[in-house]
C-alpha cells in the first residue's frame, strides 16, 4: 500500500468548503453525519486537514478530521474522511496519527470514537467498549452536554437511530 504524499495541518476557515465536500458522500451513505455549513465553521479549530503534496493534486484536501474535547482526559475523533479517489493510500492513517499526536500534546488520556470502520481504528489500538467507559461524576457532567457526539459516547437512547450497525470505540494513550 502506497502512501499518497500529503502533509496534515489544521484547518482554516477557508478550508470548510472542501471539509464539507469531503464528507457528503459519506453522509449520503449515512456513514458520517451531516452538519450545517455553521456546524462546520464553529467547529474548524477541531480540524486537521491531510493537503496533497502530489504534482497533479497539489494543495487540494484530501482529508479530514476532528478532535472533540469532551472532558480533561477524553476526546473523540470525529469526521474522518478521505477524497475516495485517496483510499487506500494511508491518509487517514496520517490524520488519525496527527489527531493523537494532538490529543497527547494536550495532555489527554482517552480517544473515543464511534465507527464503522472497526479494523482500521483496530489498528491503531482502539478497541470496542460496552457500558461506560467513565466514573459516575463524570458521567453525571456529560449528561448536561447538548452535543450528539457526547450522547453516542454515552449510549444514549435518544441517538440510537444515528448509532445503529457503529462500534464504540476507545483507546488510551
Amino acid at each position: 500500500m502506497t502512501a499518497a504524499p500529503v502533509h496534515v495541518r489544521p484547518a482554516l476557515p477557508a478550508d470548510v468548503r472542501a471539509i464539507r465536500g469531503l464528507v457528503q458522500p459519506y453522509a449520503q451513505e449515512r456513514i458520517l453525519l451531516a452538519k450545517e455549513w455553521v456546524g462546520y465553521y464553529e467547529s474548524v479549530q477541531e480540524f486537521l486537514v491531510a493537503e496533497s503534496d502530489e504534482d497533479a493534486t497539489a494543495g487540494q484536501v484530501v482529508g479530514c478530521g476532528a478532535l472533540h474535547v469532551m472532558w480533561e482526559h477524553l476526546a473523540e475523533v470525529r469526521t474522518l474522511a478521505v477524497d475516495r479517489s485517496f483510499r487506500g493510500r494511508r491518509v487517514g492513517h496520517a490524520l488519525l496519527t496527527a489527531l493523537m499526536d494532538r490529543a497527547r500534546a494536550l495532555g489527554l488520556r482517552h480517544l473515543f470514537c464511534l465507527t464503522f470502520e472497526v479494523e482500521f481504528f483496530t489498528q491503531h489500538g482502539f478497541h470496542a467498549i460496552e457500558g461506560q467507559a467513565v466514573d459516575a461524576e463524570v458521567y453525571a457532567e456529560l449528561l448536561r452536554s447538548h452535543d450528539d457526539g457526547v450522547a453516542e459516547f454515552l449510549d444514549l437512547a435518544r441517538v440510537k437511530p444515528n448509532t445503529l450497525g457503529n462500534t464504540r470505540m476507545l483507546v488510551e494513550l
